[in-house]
């Protein structure tokens, strides 16, 4: 997947500014795929160049003018093109990995600490995530919503973002309690 089908799906939804746009990365699509507000605001020029989106100037009085972006039918049809292509298999690329490989021969106390910071940031994004869906799914409850609700693609999104969250905050603190106790017996012996 390219940055551009993920701004394309995340214009389906109405118009956006770019901030806007940033904004709803930042909540709703970062569990699935990061982006720099500069990298969108490059990508939505290059979509409106190649006449995927369409922007219009809105005059503000109080405030700097804003340009909204919407997909256009071209957009769509890409997006369609992508939908029905295969996905190529996901993989793990992660720093901290490398980290835990080598933490026994280089020491342990820094890998420690940067996996108890990771799992502290896996509960606020579970946290942020649970609200999330909530406000998505409203009043009705999660299985009524699968069943019937709307807009169901950034509902299951999430839903895959909260169970990758639990699992990574999950495995750090279980590594980190394994590097301890290691490393509490290493230091007895």
């Amino acid at each position: 997947m390219a940055l551009r089908h993920a701004v394309l799906a995340a214009l389906l939804d109405g118009e956006y500014s770019g901030y806007q746009l940033a904004k709803t990365f930042d909540v709703g699509v970062a569990n699935f795929w990061h982006a720099l507000p500069q990298q969108l605001y490059a990508e939505l020029t290059k979509l409106e160049e190649e006449g995927l989106i369409a922007g219009r100037q809105v005059i503000q009085v109080t405030r700097p003018n804003k340009r909204l972006f919407r997909v256009t039918d071209a957009g769509r049809a890409v997006l369609e093109e992508f939908a029905a292509s295969v996905s190529k298999p996901s993989f793990i690329r992660d720093d901290l990995l490398v980290k835990v490989q080598v933490a026994d021969r280089i020491g342990t106390a820094a890998v420690i600490e940067e996996l108890e910071e990771r799992a502290c940031a896996a509960e606020a994004k579970i946290e942020l995530l649970g609200k999330l869906l909530r406000r998505l799914r409203g009043d009705t409850d999660e299985e009524e919503f699968l069943r019937r609700g709307e807009k169901i693609g950034p509902y299951l999104t999430c839903l895959r973002g909260l169970a990758f969250e639990r699992e990574h905050r999950d495995w750090c603190l279980r590594i980190a309690a394994v590097l301890k106790e290691r490393q509490t017996a290493h230091a007895e012996q």
